[in-house]
């Protein structure tokens, strides 16, 4: 009895240890944590959505951004999966679902939550101590970065992602936390949706100290409205650096540039 219980336990460790082989990313993000991490071997194909790191522009291409090929994806035949949930649509994830292949779904909402993932991602390659040391640098980065920014009282802002209609980042989406890094607050955090629609009306009344968008125009149209705080003090910040819109460990730099472009004084 005794060796068959220990043969049971040397199946379980052994099962357990097997690394994988062949990845497939489900979204930018993810595909850029596995190069991160030094892992760009283990990927055998990828979703994509705008331009790929350099050492995937060979890799198969599963589909664009809510357009999976389920046919390509499983002729692949990969022994591990990476889920970005908003990347995939939600009858192909039920899909996905009945197909039993590994999955490891990262969705993370604050850059402490995706620290920590990028560490549980290593650890699903089979290299955790590249998880390990990369999450390390990662947060003592962030922990500097809060330090340096922090404010008793902090800065109001509001954070354009289009104008026609208006929409903003809500307080799960992972900018909103970035926001708070830099010692801000987004004036919109307590809306649950990631990207909720709002009217002028609302960001008028929250009167901003600082406004920030991607686009010159969109900044120079709050214009029409001097009486904003943003616009009577001159804070409003063009932001040119994309990578805020993929959660991966680049992101904590993108965010130190967030830092920079609102309160350079710092």
């Amino acid at each position: 009895m005794r060796r068959i219980g220990l043969a049971v336990l040397l199946l379980v460790v052994s099962a357990s240890a097997v690394a994988v082989e062949r990845v497939v990313s489900l979204a930018p993000s993810l595909s850029e944590i596995v190069v991160e991490l030094g892992s760009a071997d283990l990927l055998i194909g990828v979703l994509d959505a705008g331009d790929r790191p350099a050492e995937l522009k060979d890799l198969p291409s599963v589909g664009r951004y809510g357009q999976l090929d389920m046919e390509r994806l499983l002729s692949l035949q990969p022994d591990l999966l990476l889920l970005w949930p908003g990347s995939v649509g939600s009858a192909q994830r039920e899909q996905l679902k009945r197909l039993n292949i590994p999955t490891y779904v990262a969705d993370p909402h604050t850059l402490d939550q995706l620290t920590a993932q990028i560490e549980a991602i290593a650890t699903q390659l089979g290299r955790p101590e590249r998880g390990v040391s990369l999450a390390s640098d990662l947060r003592q980065r962030l922990d500097a970065l809060r330090q340096r920014y922090r404010r008793d009282e902090p800065l109001r802002v509001f954070y354009q992602v289009w104008d026609r209609p208006l929409y903003t980042v809500g307080g799960g989406q992972i900018i909103s936390d970035a926001l708070g890094v830099c010692g801000a607050r987004n004036v919109f955090a307590d809306l649950t949706l990631p990207a909720p629609q709002v009217s002028v009306e609302a960001v008028l009344q929250r009167n901003p100290e600082v406004i920030l968008a991607g686009d010159q125009a969109q900044l120079e149209a709050w214009k029409l409205w001097p009486q904003v705080a943003a616009v009577a003090q001159g804070r409003l910040r063009l932001v040119t650096d994309k990578g805020l819109e993929r959660p991966s460990g680049q992101m904590i730099e993108a965010t130190a540039k967030l830092c920079q472009l609102i309160a350079p004084d710092r």
